[in-house]
């Protein structure tokens, strides 16, 4: 075979595989749009009577699920912590430098502003 023909075949068949996995692309989203409908009559729902009782009923649930994942959240949190602390000692050098230069870099940006601030408070 010549690379000619290699090259056309290599083409053809990338693009059956492009038309096949476009094709389970659309077919998919059909699925998911036809299982994922679930008609909502927003006039119920949301009326003044079961207003309410959709806003508790939602609070509750969250609150559970809250409370179920009390310690893992907990607990994450000190992670975090200890993680931002750590993070601040080992850059604490760096970070003080970053600083300095923004102040720096904002200083003749803020003298314009407060320039330009008085005048106008003057008249």
């Amino acid at each position: 075979m010549k690379l000619e023909e290699l090259k056309k075949i290599r083409e053809n068949n990338f693009l059956k595989y492009k038309k096949k996995k476009k094709e389970y692309y659309l077919k998919r989203k059909v699925q998911n749009k036809s299982k994922n409908k679930e008609f909502i009559d927003y006039e119920v729902e949301l009326n003044d009577n079961n207003f309410k009782d959709k806003m508790q009923q939602i609070v509750k649930s969250q609150k559970e699920y809250v409370d179920t994942r009390v310690d893992k959240i907990i607990l994450k949190i000190e992670e975090y912590k200890l993680q931002k602390y750590n993070y601040y000692q080992n850059n604490k050098k760096k970070r003080l430098d970053y600083d300095k230069e923004y102040r720096e870099a904002k200083k003749d940006k803020l003298k314009k502003y407060r320039k330009k601030y008085y005048e106008r408070n003057k008249k």
